[in-house]
């Protein structure tokens, strides 16, 4: 299934001989093993021999070092050096800060520091709400997180989930102009969590909760939430969310299906499940269907812990039982966002006619894309190398820039309902293979900030979103917007 990509890319520095068949060969022993070579660079010529770069795509660490092996084990060929590509990318770091205003002259430095920095700070200490307009705040977002949840790596520790951070906050900048910073903490203490962010605040203007395990991650966010005047988002949680509904809005589009009159199953109920199945409420299914590794999640399942329990109020009206096997027949949606090869084949087939298969873990999703797409009508997955990935990048980005030009003191599921069919309404044609935006789209961000500064500013003006289908309106009439603005 799997397939060589970018992720595990390396380029070997190779001394082979120079002879017409040297490239042939070099690049025969990399397709030998799998191995997708992406560029041949000569880096020296002599009468003897050739020095060239080879980078190529792997599968993994291992199957990079078959592909070394390959290489070195041609005759005549020694491999002097090879460079993981990843790991490059890494070195020093991802971001920087770099001043916004000159400072060449004593007169700079008098305005931007002292003596004129003293005046801004008294201003400030008079009205604390300038803040927002005369320092970072106005458009800085700390990405905090404990380390305890990364990526789907396990509890690795504030240094270890230091690369992700980084990532996060280079994105915020590539997609939405906001300014964000790692803020990892070395304690996975939901109380001392709690207390170091609510400290750190005033430099921001928006909290973005990052790889926190549940069920903490849902305490720690509520009350994030009532003790900051900052909206506070638990990426996890909520931005998976708000992209699963945008490519399902568009899926229901293609097979002419209303959520009104679909059986939902959602597979795996920690941060994102919990969050999709909140979202998903307001639409009314005609069911849904909360699956956890212990099984179907029920009232009167033994042992649910309070998030669990909130879910069984909400859904399984009538009181199915059993495992996923046992909650798909019939079925519409399946949502994965759980474990790797859950379903088989049979599974997919016995849902109903034009069923949407949503199988997002990662990186091994729930069922083979290649085995359910001859058994649903669409299907998508968390993967690059698929199509219609359900990529939080799509989200976030946007909803910061919607949230710091609101000057937002919370975030909403109006809102997010708002940035979901922004998401959607993007793609003015959906088919099975395009259901989502690319995430090079240039008018997603732009689209997703606009509908929920319009929920935001609307709700701060006392107005606040009169329904679902209102939030759902703001979105699709951003998505217009950028559209037009786009094409002018």
């Amino acid at each position: 299934m799997a397939v060589p990509g970018p992720g595990y890319a390396i380029t070997a520095r190779v001394e082979a001989p120079a002879s017409a068949t040297a490239a042939g060969d070099l690049a025969v022993a990399v397709g030998r093993v799998g191995g997708v070579m992406t560029a041949f660079d000569v880096v020296e010529s002599r009468a003897e021999a050739v020095i060239v770069d080879i980078s190529c795509n792997a599968l993994s660490e291992r199957h990079a070092e078959e592909i070394t092996e390959a290489l070195g084990g041609l005759d005549g060929v020694r491999v002097r050096n090879v460079s993981d590509r990843t790991f490059l990318v890494h070195l020093g770091g991802k971001i920087e800060v770099t001043p916004k205003v000159g400072l060449r002259t004593r007169e700079d430095l008098s305005r931007a520091y002292t003596p004129g920095v003293a005046r801004v700070c008294q201003a400030i200490a008079a009205r604390p709400d300038d803040a927002r307009s005369l320092t970072i705040k106005r458009n800085t977002v700390a990405v905090v997180t404990d380390g305890s949840a990364v990526l789907g790596l396990g509890n690795l520790g504030a240094a270890a989930a230091m690369p992700v951070m980084e990532g996060k906050a280079a994105l915020f900048k590539r997609f939405a102009g906001v300014d964000a910073w790692p803020v990892c903490l070395d304690t996975q203490d939901t109380e001392e969590i709690i207390r170091t962010v609510q400290v750190l605040a005033p430099v921001y203007g928006g909290i973005n909760l990052e790889d926190i395990a549940a069920p903490r991650c849902f305490e720690i966010e509520a009350r994030l939430r009532e003790s900051l005047d900052v909206p506070v988002f638990h990426d996890d949680q909520h931005g998976t969310a708000v992209v699963v509904l945008g490519a399902l809005r568009n899926a229901l589009r293609v097979v002419g299906k209303r959520s009104e009159d679909c059986r939902i199953v959602v597979c795996g109920v920690g941060a994102a499940g919990s969050a999709i199945i909140r979202l998903l409420l307001p639409l009314e299914p005609a069911d849904l269907i909360a699956v956890d590794v212990d099984g179907i999640i029920h009232r009167d399942r033994p042992g649910l812990h309070d998030s669990l329990r909130w879910v069984a109020e909400q859904t399984n009206s009538g009181g199915r039982t059993g495992d996923v096997h046992d909650a798909l027949p019939e079925a519409d949606v399946f949502i994965g966002v759980s474990a790797p090869n859950l379903l088989t084949a049979d599974d997919v087939k016995g849902m109903a006619t034009d069923a949407i298969v949503f199988a997002l873990a990662n990186p091994d999703p729930e069922i083979d894309p290649g085995i359910a797409v001859h058994h649903a009508a669409v299907v998508a997955t968390g993967r690059s190398d698929y199509p219609n990935q359900i990529n939080n990048v799509l989200a976030f980005p946007g909803i910061f820039r919607g949230l710091l030009d609101a000057q937002a003191r919370g975030i909403t599921d109006a809102m997010l309902l708002a940035a979901s069919a922004a998401i959607a309404d993007v793609v003015t044609e959906p088919n099975p293979l395009f259901i989502v935006p690319s995430v090079f789209d240039s008018t997603v961000s732009p689209a997703v900030a606009s509908a929920v500064r319009r929920v935001s500013e609307g709700e701060r003006a006392g107005r606040p979103t009169g329904s679902v289908q209102d939030a759902l309106d703001a979105g699709s009439e951003s998505a217009d917007g950028a559209r037009r603005e786009e094409d002018g």
